[in-house]
């Protein structure tokens, strides 16, 4: 593995930091209407199933925000850390926290429908809306999944 393949970063005040080996290069934002609470506006991510190494444990503040997931941040100055999936490693990791982002690219948008009308992002993407997201991650209701 290379050193590109390992993506570091850390939050605002450096209490917080993480690496994750074999998380890509691909962004994903966020449109929907709890990200844009959550963050004031647009949410960009690198989105990872592998693990994610983190220091300063003891300053991440969780946040349960639905039934699979919870959101996290910095106990110290807030920075928005990530969005797990909570039956699996499954990291939304905020893209603005990485160290090196030359060579990050945004490749995907979810929850489109929510998207307000003020703003626009020139990229093409992929494109799904908040129905979709969820047929593809939400625990299903016979307990698979």
């Amino acid at each position: 593995m290379t050193t590109s393949d390992i993506k570091s970063g850390r939050c605002l005040c450096g209490a917080v930091t993480f690496t994750v080996s074999g998380a890509g290069k691909e962004l994903g934002v966020c449109h929907c209407e709890m990200c844009r609470r959550w963050t004031g506006g647009a949410w960009p991510v690198l989105h990872t199933r592998k693990p994610v190494a983190f220091t300063g444990e003891e300053h991440i503040v969780r946040y349960r925000s639905s039934d699979w997931a919870e959101r996290a941040f910095c106990g110290k100055c807030g920075t928005n850390l990530f969005y797990r999936l909570l039956d699996r490693e499954e990291y939304a990791l905020s893209a603005g926290m990485l160290d090196d982002q030359s060579d990050l690219q945004l490749t995907s948008q979810i929850f489109v429908d929510e998207k307000p009308p003020w703003y626009d992002f020139a990229n093409e993407t992929a494109k799904l809306t908040g129905a979709e997201v969820i047929a593809m991650y939400a625990p299903k209701e016979d307990g698979a999944g």
